[in-house]
C-alpha cells in the first residue's frame, strides 16, 4: 500500500468540497443503508486493496460480517480517489488509510471524521541502510544521502526534528517506491514499509532497519475512522462491524496459510509466496503487549496527543491545529473491550 501521510492542496480543497455536500444523495443513501436490520458497511481504502486487508477478507468470506448483521464491502482507492473525502461526505460507512497523519490533517481541515480503531500498533515505516554503511539511529544520518519519496519528507523531518538534528546536516534525495538507489550507492539509506517484504527482497541478509517508531516518531498504521454522524447516530454498527473484524484479524493471525489463501481468493492477482511472507511483518505490528492488555484494535489517546503536537511544530496544519478528542474517540473500542480480548 501506497504510505499517505499528507494531503495535497487539491485533496483538502476537493475533501472540503465533498464534506459541504453531506447532505447529498451518498450521505441520505448511505444513512438509510444503517437504517435497516441488516447494516451495509462499505470500507473505503486509501489506496489499491492487498495484503494489508487480509483480515476483512477472512472475516468476509468467514461470514463474521453475515453473522454480526453486516453486508460488507471493500471500496479501493487509488492515485485520483481522495477515500477520506468520500468517506467524509458520507457516502461510506467506514474508511481505511495508510498512515494516521491523514486523519489528523483532515480533521484540521474541518472534515467531519474520527477514528475509532487502528489495525497496527506501531508504523512500520522504516529507514533501510546496508551493514557496510549502517544507519541504526537518528544520529547515524548526519552526514547521510537519505533517498526518500516526496510524501515521506514530512516524517524525515519530524524525525529530525524529535532528535535535534539540523535539516541541513542531512541531504535529501528525491527517489521513486524501489530500493535501486541504495543497491547503486546513489543514497546511503531509503525509506519504505517493513512489512513490504517483496520489494526488501533485494537488500538481502546485509539490511539494517532503522524504525521511525524508534527513532521517536510514533504513527499509526491502517487507522480506521468513521464520519462523525455514522460515530454518534449509529455507534452499534460499528461495533459490530468491529467485532467482526477483530475476529477476521485473529484467525488470520492463528491461520497465516488459509488466510494468505483466502486473500489470494479475493484478489487472484497477488502472488501467494510474497503475500505469506508479508503476514508474518504484518502480524508483529498489529499484536504487541498494548493489544494483549486491551485487545486488537487497540490506540492510545497519549500517541494521538503526540502525533498532533510533532506536525503541529512542523507546522503541516494550515487552518488549525485540530484537537485530540476531534481526531479519535474510544467509544466503540471501549464498547467492545471484551469482546475483542476474548477474540485474540
Amino acid at each position: 500500500m501506497k504510505d499517505s501521510t499528507h494531503l495535497t492542496r487539491r485533496q483538502i480543497i476537493s475533501a472540503g468540497a465533498a464534506a459541504t455536500g453531506i447532505a447529498g444523495a451518498g450521505a441520505f443513501l448511505s444513512m438509510e443503508a444503517l437504517a435497516q436490520d441488516k447494516a451495509k458497511v462499505n470500507m473505503q481504502l486509501g489506496w489499491i486493496a492487498g495484503g494489508n486487508q487480509i483480515a476483512e477478507v477472512a472475516a468476509k468470506r468467514l461470514g463474521y460480517y453475515e453473522q454480526e448483521g453486516i453486508e460488507f464491502a471493500i471500496q479501493p482507492g487509488g492515485p485520483s480517489i481522495d477515500g477520506v473525502a468520500i468517506v467524509a461526505s458520507g457516502r461510506w460507512e467506514v474508511g481505511q488509510v495508510s498512515s494516521s497523519p491523514s486523519n489528523m490533517l483532515a480533521v484540521s481541515q474541518d472534515l467531519p471524521i474520527k477514528v475509532f480503531a487502528t489495525g497496527l500498533q506501531q508504523h512500520p515505516y522504516t529507514f533501510f541502510s546496508l551493514k557496510k554503511n549502517p544507519i541504526r539511529t537518528a544520529q547515524d544520518m548526519i552526514g547521510k544521502k537519505v533517498g526518500i519519496q516526496s510524501t515521506g519528507i514530512i516524517l524525515l523531518k519530524a524525525l529530525l526534528a524529535k532528535n535535534k538534528i539540523d535539516e541541513k546536516l542531512v541531504t535529501i534525495i528525491p527517489i521513486g517506491a524501489d530500493m535501486a538507489p541504495l543497491m547503486t550507492g546513489q543514497v546511503d539509506t531509503v525509506t519504505g514499509w517493513q512489512t513490504n517484504t517483496s520489494a526488501l527482497k533485494v537488500l538481502g541478509p546485509d539490511r539494517v532497519d532503522l524504525r521511525l517508531w524508534d527513532a521517536g516518531v510514533r504513527l499509526y498504521a491502517l487507522p480506521y475512522y468513521a464520519p462523525n454522524q455514522v460515530i454518534e447516530k449509529r455507534p452499534d454498527v460499528l461495533q459490530r462491524f468491529l467485532r467482526a473484524t477483530a475476529r477476521g484479524w485473529a484467525y488470520a493471525n492463528k491461520n497465516r496459510d488459509a488466510a494468505t489463501d483466502l486473500l489470494i481468493k479475493e484478489y487472484p492477482n497477488l502472488d501467494r509466496t510474497d503475500e505469506r511472507a508479508a503476514i508474518d511483518s504484518l502480524m508483529s505490528y498489529a499484536y504487541n503487549p498494548q493489544t494483549q492488555a486491551n485487545g486488537w484494535g487497540a490506540m492510545d489517546r497519549a500517541v494521538w496527543q503526540d502525533q498532533i503536537t510533532q506536525y503541529a511544530d512542523l507546522g503541516q496544519f494550515s487552518k488549525r491545529v485540530p484537537k485530540v478528542d476531534e481526531v479519535m474517540t474510544m467509544d466503540i473500542l471501549n464498547a467492545t473491550r471484551d469482546y475483542r480480548l476474548k477474540n485474540m
